[in-house]
């Protein structure tokens, strides 16, 4: 099948949707500590979604992983472990700076680190970028994404500075703008160990391929191990908060405050696994869209981060994280997202001549 790249763009802007989107259910749990909905949605997530629709998706899932080599199989889940860190503290940056500044922050580092390591790490960056008219208008499309990041930054911290105390807390229970950002810095890097993991799982994908595995789906084998990394970050991390706050009733009906009665199990459990299930979704769409992506696959991440901080700043108006801020701070949100936008283009664009 040929590669489309416009096609690519659209199945990255429904992956960055479902990652945008994720932690909106989280926000109606009810009586649940943070690493009890966290490791429920997370198991849905990092485990049960990975390996149900690539069992459905691919061809031969078990054999092809059997027949890829051991620093294959094992670096993919080695990065999804680091990758996991980023996952623990993106959602702490949430709490602390809310949707649409926390997204901003942490995922302008995700794009710088997990877009520009992979080519230079594999020694095509001059190849790729640098010597063709498509590289180059896709690297003035990277150009444009990381202006569009700082535009919304900025915003974000120009609200921060003009708010009392009282009206943060007001717009985000735990706002905390220092906290948040070290946060935030430690997450975005961390986070683009995703990228590494995809990258370093390339060759199960041609494996998956030449079982007969259609060309939008043979990124799914790889998902598999990447999350099952994160798995095992996130719930060593969640099972110490766990044990540490005694909080495992909460699964039975116990509450947050320790009473019982009152926590709305079933609810529950479903936001927690539409939260999971969005999760995961955001790199279903990603394995899809980096395979009509060509030569320049890696411009995938970026497509993605720009798409989940446009869906995110969209999210973050809903829910009004941004009613007190002034007229131009508003103004200059809608332009760094009608940059992300222009970007996303850009990079299409490149694509698309590389394509041809």
């Amino acid at each position: 099948m040929t590669p489309n790249p416009l096609l690519g763009v659209v199945f990255h802007w429904l992956g960055g949707l479902a990652s945008a989107s994720f932690y909106v259910p989280y926000k109606g749990v009810k009586r649940w500590n943070w690493e009890i909905y966290w490791l429920t949605g997370g198991i849905v997530s990092w485990l049960i979604a990975p390996w149900f629709f690539a069992s459905i998706q691919t061809r031969d899932l078990l054999g092809v992983l059997g027949r890829a080599s051991t620093p294959t199989l094992v670096w993919p889940v080695i990065f999804g472990m680091l990758w996991g860190f980023g996952g623990l503290t993106y959602g702490l940056t949430m709490r602390y700076l809310g949707l649409s500044l926390g997204m901003a922050v942490v995922l302008g580092l995700c794009t710088v680190f997990g877009t520009l390591i992979p080519p230079i790490f594999q020694g095509d960056f001059g190849a790729k970028l640098l010597d063709t008219t498509s590289g180059n208008i896709i690297f003035l499309g990277l150009f444009v994404t990381l202006l569009g990041i700082v535009v919304v930054a900025m915003a974000g911290a120009r609200k921060d500075r003009a708010l009392s105390s009282a009206e943060k807390a007001e717009a985000i229970a735990e706002f905390d703008f220092k906290k948040g950002i070290a946060v935030a810095v430690f997450s975005g890097i961390m986070s683009s160990c995703f990228a590494f993991g995809l990258a370093a799982g390339e060759p199960i994908k041609a494996l998956s391929a030449a079982a007969g595995t259609g060309p939008l789906w043979t990124g799914l084998p790889v998902l598999c191990l990447v999350m099952f990394g994160g798995l095992l970050t996130n719930a060593g991390w969640c099972a110490w908060l766990i044990a540490r706050n005694r909080s495992a009733g909460q699964w039975l009906g116990r509450g947050a405050e320790g009473g019982t009665g009152g926590t709305p199990l079933l609810a529950n459990f479903l936001l927690c696994a539409v939260a999971g299930a969005a999760w995961y979704f955001q790199f279903f769409f990603y394995t899809m869209g980096e395979s009509q992506m060509g030569q320049f696959g890696f411009s995938s991440w970026t497509l993605h981060m720009a798409s989940i901080i446009i869906f995110g700043t969209l999210w973050g108006f809903a829910f009004r994280e941004w009613r007190r801020a002034a007229g131009g701070v508003k103004a200059m949100v809608w332009g760094g997202v009608a940059l992300l936008i222009l970007a996303t283009v850009i990079i299409g664009y490149g694509n698309m001549l590389g394509a041809a």
